[in-house]
């Protein structure tokens, strides 16, 4: 593949350009009917577009059927060299146009449901009128992803789950965790005392997406972090549910205290055990840093900090 492109005029490689567009896309989703909406164009125009780049390469590309689309060892070492290339292009381009007055294009961000509910959805519709140009997807996954790998501009996570070769951003306030549920619960069960009297309460459980631990309920207790290992009728996999949950009584949820602070304000939720509740610091926005950040990310990070009391991105 290598000697092949080494060998190839401009002129071919512009011919070929195109076609190697919609190859990624195609590679990406395996389905030329999603790669055709990706694109904005008809699944004719996708399947054109494959058939004359096979042709110029001389290569097949894909195996398809009326089931499934699938690469062959041609196209699965095209895509393989081709991706890198094709994001570092993306990136060169939003370099260039980083200092711009209106920065546009898609800005993709992966994070879960609290920093979004939090942290970012208050404050998407006045950062999306402020900008006409950017298009904002948001992903939302409980669970840690690569962001580079699945095509994210940028994450958000708490500091300390954030791998060390990313820039990291501060998001908002230190967040804590704590326990929580509504008075009904509490008149007919009683008021914990201290974290071990949990052992012997209804609790929310959240357990991590596809995997088979649990989050941990983690307290202060004589200056020290102590871990309870709760127990309880429900089992969840996000921490609204968890909010849920409490607010209709089944039991004590342990969530973060600005994910509920409405809650608590209106007297539909009460904490517990706050002396002993743990801090778990501060949600970050983090990208690649081999990547010069591009001009609607910047335009977002600064949006976001001003909003939640920060100042602008570095």
């Amino acid at each position: 593949m290598a000697g092949e492109f080494s060998d190839m005029t401009l002129r071919e490689l512009q011919a070929r350009l195109p076609g190697l567009l919609v190859f990624q896309s195609v590679a990406h989703h395996l389905n030329f009917a999603r790669a055709a909406d990706e694109l904005m164009v008809t699944p004719t125009a996708v399947s054109k577009a494959i058939k004359q780049l096979e042709e110029q390469m001389g290569v097949r590309l894909f195996n398809r059927n009326t089931r499934s689309t699938a690469l062959t060892e041609a196209g699965q070492k095209l895509a393989t060299h081709l991706e890198p290339a094709l994001r570092q292009l993306k990136y060169s381009l939003e370099s260039a146009t980083s200092d711009t007055e209106r920065p546009a294009g898609l800005l993709r961000i992966n994070t879960s449901f609290v920093p979004y509910a939090t942290l970012i959805e208050p404050h998407l519709a006045s950062f999306l009128a402020a900008h006409p140009g950017i298009r904002f997807e948001v992903s939302l996954d409980s669970t840690m992803v690569d962001i580079v790998e699945s095509g994210f501009d940028a994450g958000v996570r708490l500091g300390h789950a954030v791998q060390r070769d990313m820039v990291a951003v501060r998001l908002g306030p230190t967040q804590s965790l704590v326990a929580v549920a509504s008075p009904g619960y509490l008149a007919t069960h009683g008021r914990p005392a201290h974290p071990h009297d949990l052992l012997g309460h209804r609790c929310i459980r959240q357990r991590f997406a596809s995997q088979t631990r649990f989050f941990e309920w983690t307290f202060q207790v004589g200056g020290k972090p102590v871990t309870i290992d709760v127990d309880g009728q429900m089992i969840v996999d996000e921490m609204r549910l968890a909010a849920r949950a409490a607010l209709d009584g089944i039991g004590i949820a342990y969530v973060f205290r600005q994910f509920v602070e409405d809650d608590i304000a209106s007297g539909a939720l009460e904490v517990l055990l706050e002396k002993h509740s743990q801090p778990r610091g501060m949600f970050h926005l983090y990208y690649p840093s081999t990547r010069q950040m591009p001009g609607k990310l910047r335009v977002f990070i600064d949006h976001l900090r001003a909003a939640n009391g920060a100042g602008a991105a570095p």
